[in-house]
């Protein structure tokens, strides 16, 4: 097998694997609270205490998958075109 098939191979298989991923689970733990939904913060005896929602999530703790997102968008531009 020649370098070149190897790395089309596995690019190949590596998409449609993001491609599966995406069509399953289309939203992903947020990266900045990290699925929390707001900052974990600390008292001054270190116990845990909830801080302020998540600015990128807004609360929800979700995010959508960048491959899905381009799906979405792909989606309403056939289906405004199409009509």
């Amino acid at each position: 097998m020649t370098p070149a098939l190897a790395a089309s191979t596995l690019l190949i298989l590596f998409t449609l694997g993001y491609v599966a991923v995406c069509a399953a689970q289309p939203f992903a733990a947020c990266r900045k609270c990290r699925g929390f939904g707001f900052k974990v913060k600390t008292t001054r005896r270190g116990k845990a205490k909830r801080g302020k929602d998540c600015r990128r999530c807004h609360g929800h703790g979700a995010r959508i998958r960048r491959g899905r997102h381009l799906w979405n968008l792909w989606r309403n531009v056939h289906r405004d075109g199409t009509r």
